[in-house]
């Protein structure tokens, strides 16, 4: 927990907001557990001393392979959910505040029970350790391809795909370990992941900005143009006024 995340008692009235819907949570977890698993088969086909102590190395190979060959399988049938697709769409745009959220040395630094950037829905860090799992799924299925059906592959290929398959192991294990004790230190943040909710002053002190546009969501009227503020809308919200969308610099998508 870092030091500005105080607990604050919070009024009886106060309210949880919905962060994630539960197929957003669905493909998180499956994508994890799919991880994990080839991350821990990894280890066991490459390092000897594990190799050894465990044994059933064609068995271990094949639940590798398939774990392996699976891990996009979540994210494309997550497609489906309107609330997943509105979170690639978030994850996917660099705001101004995204670049500044990076350089500065306090940006998790709170004034007045509220994050000093307006951070939207997910921060920087968030969204480029997205977009590095994304790639990096896609590079070790092409290499693991190659590795799996190494018949139509010249040598050079073959040896190429085998370093840069071993390698990248390496650093998706580094960064799933840095993902996982920074998810450990933020019980906020992984009570909304297993849950679905979020307490509204946690919210205000890391996503001030995704807070005030599901406050705007919520104060439309019933009959208004998204229909309510509640549900997969109020878990996305984005709209006009949401600092994920306003004021990019030309060429920023």
């Amino acid at each position: 927990m870092h030091p500005h995340d105080v607990v604050r008692h919070e009024p009886a009235a106060s309210t949880r907001l919905l962060r994630f819907t539960r197929a957003e949570r669905s493909i998180h977890h499956v994508t994890a557990l799919l991880m994990l698993v080839c991350l821990a088969t990894a280890g066991m086909l490459y390092l000897p001393a594990l190799s050894t102590l465990v044994g059933h190395r064609e068995l271990v190979k094949t639940v590798h392979v398939w774990c392996g060959f699976a891990l996009p399988a979540p994210i494309v049938l997550g497609l489906a959910s309107r609330a997943f697709r509105t979170d690639l769409g978030h994850l996917n745009r660099f705001a101004p505040h995204d670049w500044e959220w990076l350089k500065r040395g306090d940006r998790r630094a709170v004034r007045r029970g509220r994050g000093i950037l307006p951070v939207g829905k997910f921060n920087a860090g968030q969204k480029l350790n997205a977009a590095f799992t994304a790639g990096a799924i896609l590079v070790m299925l092409g290499t693991g391809e190659v590795l799996t059906f190494p018949g139509p592959w010249p040598d050079r290929w073959r040896t190429g795909a085998t370093f840069v398959h071993d390698w990248l192991f390496v650093i998706i294990l580094i960064v799933v370990v840095g993902h996982l004790w920074e998810a450990l230190r933020d019980p906020g943040a992984l009570g909304g992941m297993l849950t679905g909710r979020v307490d509204r002053g946690w919210a205000a002190r890391h996503h001030p900005g995704w807070v005030d546009a599901v406050q705007r969501i919520a104060a439309r009227p019933p009959d208004g143009p998204s229909g309510g503020g509640s549900g997969e809308a109020a878990t996305g919200a984005c709209g006009k006024g949401d600092p994920e969308f306003t004021k990019r610099p030309p060429g920023m998508s």
